[in-house]
């Protein structure tokens, strides 16, 4: 069941979808953000499951013009999207095209924004992961860095069994949101991760929305330098 939009900051709206699957069964939550660019119309970050409800809300808000997978993972409800807003313009993070031929992709991200949210938003693609590729988004207006899995933080029971152990080992569930350590052992080109995450570290953040956990709300740009100092310091 898919949450209510709800306002996160100036020009952004955040909804939570329902769990999926990955490997080895382990279930991860969803969330969604909604972007009102400048220029007009809707900006769709990693969208959930668009139900009847999220569908009426979105449309009470604009016309949705923009459909972003910020990674390779990051596409299971993509179609559902292209199926019901068929004008809207996709664009994905590398990888994404040759594993989703079903769909059609209008743009590939990469480190300079499109014209059409460069007034409104910036973002860098990490580059050098083996397991994927992420474009990290700042949203101006809100002073918002959106991450989709380079941070996650899951709450105290979430996993069970042997997940749950193999889950406070990949710190998915250590004190705060955390780059999980397959993540960090998947950066096989560490310089140039370390620059790019040197650009996120420019910017002025206040919050940082991630796709699975409770969002920072206070003292982003802090809480980043903490979440990424074993890529900057090694």
């Amino acid at each position: 069941m898919v949450d209510n939009l709800r306002e996160f900051g100036a020009g952004i709206w955040i909804a939570d979808g329902p769990a999926v699957t990955a490997a080895a069964g382990f279930h991860y939550p969803t969330r969604m953000a909604v972007i009102r660019l400048s220029a007009g119309g809707l900006f769709i970050w990693s969208p959930v499951a668009l139900t009847d409800a999220l569908r009426a809300e979105v449309n009470a808000m604009g016309e949705v013009r923009f459909l972003i997978a910020p990674n390779s993972l990051h596409h299971v409800f993509l179609a559902g999207w292209q199926s019901g807003y068929p004008d809207a313009r996709v664009y994905a993070a590398a990888g994404l095209r040759e594993k989703r031929r079903d769909i059609r992709f209008d743009g590939d991200l990469c480190d300079t924004p499109v014209a059409d949210w460069a007034d409104d938003l910036d973002q860098v693609v990490m580059l050098g992961n083996r397991i994927t590729t992420e474009v990290v988004f700042f949203h101006r207006r809100s002073n918002t860095v959106l991450f989709t899995d380079l941070i996650q933080h899951f709450p105290p029971g979430w996993f069970k069994g042997w997940r749950a152990l193999v889950a406070r080992l990949d710190l998915m569930v250590a004190d705060e949101p955390s780059v999980p350590r397959k993540f960090r052992a998947a950066f096989t080109d560490r310089p140039v991760a370390r620059a790019a995450i040197r650009r996120v570290l420019a910017w002025p953040a206040e919050k940082v929305l991630m796709a699975h956990g409770e969002p920072i709300t206070t003292d982003g740009q802090a809480f980043l330098r903490r979440a990424f100092r074993w890529l900057v310091r090694s």
